[in-house]
């Protein structure tokens, strides 16, 4: 039986039980006959397991839209999952590696990077901490568009063009 004022483990029968069917020591299957409530005195003390603090997002426009938004989220930057994808398609048709080299800001030697089509100065001005300070990484980039369109625009779901 539980101590005063400590919580029971309901799992714990189960847990004794698997260990008797599995087991081979006499001391295991000994636990359930003698009416052990608990594999507490055949396994060690567990430590509480903690909870994934991290999110997994997929490798494409879809996880760098949706892992742009959550950093967004914790900075303050607004933003909407379509008026990303909007701007992201119209910009850079969801190539993380595109680059323009043919405007007035290549011409003056700032060429237009990623999937917004962030300039280097843009991007240095607008990073986002806690994201990669690289305008080629779709999350950095993402992000920082963003930060700059909520900066001159209120968001980037108010940005219906070249920007």
């Amino acid at each position: 039986m539980p101590a005063s004022g400590q919580l029971r483990r309901f799992g714990s029968r189960r847990l004794a039980r698997s260990l008797a069917v599995a087991g081979t020591g006499a001391a295991v299957v000994a636990l359930p006959l003698f009416g052990a409530t608990s594999a507490s005195a055949a396994t060690a003390p567990s430590a509480p397991v903690a909870a994934a603090s991290t999110t997994a997002y997929p490798d494409n426009l879809d996880g760098w839209i949706r892992e742009s938004l959550a950093v967004m989220a914790q900075h303050g930057i607004p933003g909407s999952y379509e008026g990303i994808h909007r701007n992201v398609m119209r910009e850079s048709s969801g190539n993380p590696a595109a680059i323009n080299n043919w405007d007035s800001n290549a011409a003056a030697g700032t060429p237009s990077k990623g999937l917004l089509q962030v300039i280097d100065p843009t991007f240095q001005a607008y990073h986002v901490p806690g994201t990669a300070f690289d305008p080629f990484d779709p999350v950095a980039n993402i992000t920082a568009a963003c930060n700059y369109a909520a900066d001159r625009y209120g968001s980037i779901d108010n940005v219906f063009g070249a920007y």
